[in-house]
């Protein structure tokens, strides 16, 4: 479970990326956490796994507190952020390998586990070759197999589609919600609205830090008339408010 108690970000006196959220997101979800550019999501998300220090608030990991005790949560927690910021100067292996020596996993279960998810995200031929030759796609594939690899009960994805090919953005979806059903907890970010109503189990949505509104499609349908969940995220963000003239493409 992941609990946010008033939980704030200020970088300057004119900048609250985060401004006092609570969230509270339970086991066997996937939560997609919405928001225009620049609402705070990855900074929410940089605090949860401690990349990013808070100017206030509380952030609990199944009941640990992130700030007592961060090697105790890192170790329950696979992170995949906005950009895959991998060794370049060494072969996929052996950062998986580095990867997998950091959390302990024993030799059989990384070769089993390693080698389906290597070959699931079409990455087994390229796994020897050094990072710094992977498109950005193969990054991201990269880092994903290596969030996965130690079998987190947590799972915190930034925009982990972006980059994807369509088989393997397909295959992501079926791990994240295969991984919820089996009793654990993913929470990611995305501007891809029919990604988040297939896959979500909830949604969280942000605006000018602060969220707006939390539950499920169905509630928010509820709470705003029968729409898709783009018009949705329009209104609850008001952004639908601005009237832009198309008329010069004509």
């Amino acid at each position: 479970m992941i609990e946010i108690v008033g939980l704030t970000k200020v970088f300057s006196e004119k900048i609250i990326a985060v401004d006092n959220i609570d969230l509270k997101i339970n086991e066997g979800k996937v939560v997609g956490f919405l928001g225009p550019n620049g609402a705070g999501k990855t900074t929410t998300l940089n605090m949860i796994v401690g990349l990013c220090k808070p100017t206030s608030g509380k952030i609990f990991i199944n009941g640990i507190d992130v700030r007592e005790e961060p090697e105790k949560v890192k170790k329950v927690i696979g992170f995949v952020p906005d950009e895959p910021l991998l060794f370049e100067k060494i072969t996929g292996i052996s950062y998986l390998n580095f990867i997998c020596d950091i959390f302990e996993v024993p030799l059989e279960e990384r070769r089993k586990r390693g080698g389906w998810l290597l070959q699931a995200f079409k990455l087994l031929d390229a796994i020897k070759d050094p990072i710094s030759t992977y498109s950005h796609g193969m990054r991201q594939k990269l880092a994903l197999i290596s969030a996965l690899i130690h079998k987190p009960k947590i799972l915190i994805l930034d925009e982990p589609i972006v980059g994807l090919d369509p088989e393997s953005a397909s295959i992501l979806k079926q791990i994240m919600k295969r991984h919820a059903s089996n009793g654990n907890l993913v929470f990611f970010t995305t501007h891809i609205m029919e990604i988040a109503e297939k896959i979500c189990d909830e949604i969280a949505i942000i605006d000018k830090g602060k969220i707006v509104f939390q539950g499920t499609i169905n509630e928010l349908r509820q709470l705003k008339g029968d729409k898709s969940l783009e018009q949705l995220f329009l209104e609850v963000t008001k952004s639908e408010n601005e009237e832009i003239d198309f008329s010069f493409l004509d």
